[in-house]
């Protein structure tokens, strides 16, 4: 009861004073079946940071995104029950409620259904299965009366999808807008940001070919067009059993993953969710805002900083089959790759560049 109250008493300093810095942010759609309520909130955040939602009570959802770290884990991977460690690097849960699919594939439509697909991941949260979700919630009676209330439901009435609707209502909160890019290009402060980050921008849009997947639109940027690209990472991966498994998949053999890695069925990208070649090695444009903060990079977080970020677009990826057109050679002088640099550090939002106005989830 007084872990439930501190987060009650911390909500002032939660996700809804950060919905008013959105700056260079589209409106947040709300789902019709599930509006936003102070008392919702406040429940899914309890949940977020509740480690007994694991099998052995050592992970939260807050153990990977972490508020001082921007919501990321700052690992290459993300560590999970047992100490186990999965495929893929941490994205951020900030302005996810932005993404029209949640995961880097892809493979969920919702922040709703996402949230509960950690929890029954054997890496992840570990739990056997959704009742066990419930069975935990069931035996806590601050739960399962805020439950009630907030949904307006009997006890017996209560299932996952609220769990996940109120987790939700907590991550939509997680807004982060406002940054001195934001300011300089929508706010029309042309001190906002240096003129190294100011010519950084323009080689964004035009000769960097960022903005073609990170999208700058007329009054907002969430720098995501929601697509998919491989993007030339990960492919060595695959290399040693993608052409047998191809061939066999061409000739309509049923596919054959057993001697696969983790690690190489990871790799699969969007093709896991949409069975077509065409989507092998694809993961989703991630959004750019506070990429500062939240190193290392990629899907796999094989890269380890914004620099070699950069080096990895000049050169135009590594060298695959599958890598998209978008991607080539981009012949970046020096300086440009330093401009670059600049303005990617621009878009760090406010409340992580204000020594006392970072937010508190934790």
């Amino acid at each position: 009861m007084r872990h439930l109250l501190t987060l009650l008493i911390g909500l002032s300093f939660s996700g809804l004073t950060w919905a008013e810095s959105t700056l260079g942010l589209p409106a947040l759609v709300i789902p019709a079946d599930n509006p936003q309520t102070t008392e919702k909130i406040t429940l899914g955040r309890l949940l977020f940071n509740d480690k007994r939602l694991s099998a052995d009570g050592s992970i939260s959802c807050a153990s990977c995104h972490q508020a001082g770290k921007a919501f990321t884990d700052g690992l290459t991977v993300a560590k999970g029950v047992a100490g186990q460690t999965g495929t893929r690097n941490t994205p951020s849960v900030l302005n996810a409620a932005f993404y029209q699919t949640q995961f880097l594939d892809g493979r969920e439509q919702s922040l709703e259904a996402q949230a509960l697909g950690p929890m029954v991941n054997p890496v992840e949260h570990g739990l056997k299965d959704h009742q066990a979700i419930l069975e935990i919630i069931r035996q806590d009676p601050n739960y399962l009366s805020l439950m009630t209330r907030v949904f307006n439901i009997q006890p017996q009435e209560l299932t996952t999808d609220h769990i996940g609707k109120a987790i939700a209502s907590f991550e939509r909160t997680l807004i982060a807008g406002d940054s001195p890019f934001d300011r300089y290009y929508f706010g029309m402060d042309q001190s906002a940001i240096s003129e190294s980050a100011a010519r950084g921008s323009r080689i964004f849009r035009r000769k960097g070919n960022c903005a073609v997947c990170h999208e700058i639109s007329i009054n907002n940027a969430l720098f995501t067009d929601n697509r998919f690209y491989n993007i030339g990472v990960g492919y060595k991966q695959l290399q040693p059993v993608l052409d047998e498994w191809l061939a066999a998949t061409a000739r309509g053999d049923q596919p054959d993953y057993s001697a696969w890695s983790d690690v190489q069925r990871s790799e699969l990208g969007r093709y896991a969710v949409t069975k077509m070649p065409a989507n092998i090695g694809q993961f989703k444009t991630p959004t750019l805002h506070n990429v500062a903060l939240t190193a290392p990079y990629m899907h796999d977080g094989s890269i380890k900083t914004l620099e070699e970020v950069i080096e990895h677009y000049d050169k135009g990826g590594e060298s695959s089959r599958f890598v998209d057109a978008k991607v080539f050679p981009l012949h970046l002088t020096k300086q440009e790759k330093a401009d670059l640099l600049a303005f990617l550090q621009s878009l760090t939002s406010f409340q992580y560049t204000q020594p006392t106005a970072g937010p508190a989830h934790e």
